[in-house]
């Protein structure tokens, strides 16, 4: 194995997870293509639990260029390489580490010359043999072992770990979690790394475990792969409980063999707080106390007495002449329940004006108790749950808006909310725009960061797609009846004359009149088998090739195949940014990216507040001597190093989910015999309702009524409504 021997010196960077990058003095190569770093420096990268200029090291791995730093070596596994002639223990005595051990180097020398090249060995293994030296007290014998074994358990750890079959890296991230704790947590119950260390899967874990033990039924092997199979069904499904044959049916799929004491790891989970047996209904522990917090919450807020307030209507016709505006009889009627409840819930469909009540309901506020607008930015926290919603609400409000994550302060490292039930926002008033999106994880966490008496207004359309997590968090409290809403009904003059507000409004009565396609210019259904719709919409993209990127989206239920969202986007991209001498561009995977091209975020990055559906262009490439990427989000620049890379994918088209939250002049919908799996109602009414000037639908006009009647996939099984309506009796 190739290798290099010698001193670590300084570190350039150093992650939290033990990653480092470094410089190492070599004293010592394994082969010809080290030798020339002999008596040099050469830079290091790898994991480690800790480092220190002491010890000499051996670290094993390769030769790497790396983009920013050049040549470096690659650590994939390292020795430590104890001191064993006199000087270099008399050296390590005299150290930081054994501050406070009262050595010197007199002290330190004697040590060595009565105990002899064994000395670290027997101080060890019999540390009373430094009582010998006249000088030394008991005391500081003591110290000096304990110093030593602490310095060596961390070594012998990760040597303990990487023979487990864990990675430098996760050893690394483990033992920094449970420092000298780690051999204890591990014999115990390995499949607890799952939950402490963020990224550990299951899989993973038990792969380590079927690799160092034959017990295949050991109880917390089973338990694991229970809460594994929940959250995988949770997370897929949507679903907040489960019954005890559905979990059942999923063990063998997971363990290739079925179990007979399922009965009993359930009860052991419930004991460990992991599960909640609920009416024979098996729910993960968290989620089951999330939809408990979200119902026990918005119970408190909503059972408020209404505020009066006498000069409402007066001040509501002052916002009218002030903004230019004339709200309707519904529009009115939920500013009023806005400002007066501190919980209300507005719903309504496409052309209601949702979005314009905002601010209404923010000016209103604002006048009615007498707040300036610096002090109601501060007291006031608008919210979506994407960026792109987010910042569309801040156009027509005047007041800065935020995703919930980042208003939650969300770390991606940790996975965990800075805002929280113990450190909660100050904000008075809270208003939550694309709430259909929200999942119940996402509103319970948002719920302890804010303060039990924080007015809530949540705004939705109940007929869009659920959250992508699980839940369906805004029908359901519709649903129960139970808490203060206000439905708006009423178009805005310009919306009665729309055909695409026509449209969804028959997808959400279940019924489609061809009748209104292609008699005005905003919607257009055109006619085309399967095999000629991609030259159909090619031509389409051809005609308004000239519109801002913003202007106009494919959207594309599917991902695969001839129609779906991947060769869509080549193809597209051939046509809207074709290859050219000066356009530089790299190819990442499958995929060629060059300046200009359309792309967008597929994960959470608040530190560059960019987030998952935010859309943007490349606006420059650079490919030596290190690869980068810099995307414009409609003037946020974020530059992408190699490792992030993955992070976002071209957008010419995009699933309808990814365009939830988001409006767009035009919108072509294809629909197609390819995507019938995929045909339901909610689907189609949320990718027509993103259109706002034009909508063009190509394809089969049976798929496109095969679709309008499906509601099949709409229905998820969850509690919220149920425990509003009739309570949670806790036995």
């Amino acid at each position: 194995m190739t290798y290099i021997k010698g001193k670590y010196s300084r570190s350039i960077y150093t992650s939290d997870n033990g990653y480092h990058i470094g410089l190492f003095r070599v004293q010592e190569a394994s082969s010809d293509e080290l030798s020339s770093y002999v008596g040099r420096t050469i830079t290091f990268t790898g994991y480690f639990p800790e480092l220190n200029d002491i010890d000499n090291y051996i670290f094993y791995g390769k030769l790497v260029q790396h983009d920013k730093y050049g040549e470096q070596f690659q650590v994939d596994s390292y020795e430590r390489v104890l001191p064993d002639e006199d000087d270099s223990m008399i050296t390590f005595l005299t150290s930081s580490l054994f501050k406070g051990c009262g050595v010197g180097k007199a002290k330190a020398t004697k040590i060595v010359k009565t105990l002899g090249k064994d000395t670290l060995k027997v101080i060890l293994e019999n540390p009373n043999d430094l009582l010998l030296i006249p000088t030394i007290s008991e005391k500081n014998a003591t110290k000096l072992h304990n110093r030593l074994k602490d310095y060596e358990t961390s070594y012998d750890s990760i040597l303990y770990l990487t023979n487990l079959g864990f990675s430098a890296k996760e050893a690394a991230q483990i033992y920094n979690y449970y420092k000298d704790d780690v051999i204890r947590v591990i014999e115990d119950n390995i499949y607890t790394l799952i939950n402490d260390i963020n990224g550990m899967s299951f899989k993973r874990i038990d792969s380590i475990y079927l690799r160092n033990n034959d017990d295949l039924n050991n109880i917390n092997r089973l338990k694991a792969v229970v809460i594994y199979i929940l959250n995988e069904l949770t997370f897929n499904i949507g679903y907040s409980y489960f019954s005890f044959d559905e979990i059942s049916s999923y063990i063998p799929k997971v363990l290739g063999y079925s179990i007979s004491n399922l009965e009993e790891v359930l009860k052991e989970l419930e004991k460990d707080l992991k599960l909640i047996n609920y009416n024979n209904r098996y729910y993960l522990y968290d989620m089951f106390t999330s939809e408990e917090l979200i119902v026990n919450r918005v119970n408190i807020i909503n059972r408020n007495s209404p505020k009066k307030i006498s000069n409402l209507d007066k001040v509501i016709k002052e916002v009218e002449e002030d903004l230019s505006i004339k709200y309707n009889s519904d529009q009115k009627e939920a500013i009023k329940q806005a400002i007066s409840n501190d919980f209300l819930i507005i719903t309504g469909g496409p052309g209601t004006g949702k979005t314009t009540i905002i601010r209404a309901i923010c000016e209103v506020y604002r006048r009615i108790f007498n707040i300036n607008y610096l002090k109601l930015s501060k007291e006031l926290a608008l919210l979506s749950p994407t960026g792109r919603a987010a910042k569309r609400i801040s156009e027509k409000t005047n007041y800065p808006a935020s995703t919930i994550h980042r208003f939650l302060k969300w770390n991606k490292e940790t996975d965990n909310f800075s805002v929280n039930e113990y450190n909660q926002s100050d904000v008075k008033m809270v208003i939550i725009d694309e709430f259909s999106m929200v999942d119940t994880y996402l509103f319970a966490n948002l719920l302890k960061g804010l303060k039990v008496d924080t007015k809530i207004i949540i705004i939705g359309d109940d007929d869009q797609l659920p959250s992508v997590g699980p839940g369906e968090v805004l029908k359901d409290m519709l649903d129960s009846e139970k808490l203060n809403y206000v439905k708006l009904n009423k178009l805005y003059r310009q919306s009665e004359n729309s055909n695409i507000i026509k449209l969804a409004y028959d997808i959400k009565r279940e019924k489609l009149d061809e009748s209104i396609f292609n008699t005005k210019d905003d919607l257009t259904f055109i006619n085309s088998h399967d095999d000629f719709v991609m030259d159909n919409i090619i031509d389409l993209v051809k005609t308004y090739r000239d519109l801002s990127y913003q202007d106009l989206q494919v959207l594309i239920p599917i991902y695969k195949s001839y129609l779906g969202i991947d060769n869509a986007n080549n193809k597209l991209q051939a046509v809207l940014n074709r290859k050219s001498s000066n356009k530089k561009e790299i190819t990442i995977g499958d995929t060629t990216y060059r300046e200009n091209d359309k792309v967008i975020q597929l994960i959470n990055n608040p530190d560059d507040n960019v987030f998952n559906g935010d859309i943007g262009i490349i606006k420059k490439i650079i490919t030596r001597p290190k690869k980068e990427i810099t995307i414009d989000f409609d003037g946020n620049l974020v530059s992408y190093k190699q490792s992030s890379f993955n992070d976002f994918k071209l957008a010419y088209a995009i699933s309808i989910h990814k365009a939830q939250g988001t409006e767009t002049d035009i919108i072509i919908l294809p629909i197609v015999r390819t995507y019938s799996r995929m045909l339901y109602k909610k689907l189609i009414y949320t990718a027509v309702t993103r259109a706002k000037k034009k909508l063009f639908i190509i394809g089969d006009i049976k798929y496109l009524h095969y679709a309008v009647n499906n509601n099949k996939e709409d229905l998820r099984r969850t509690s919220i409504k149920e425990f509003l309506t009739d309570g949670i009796k806790h036995e």
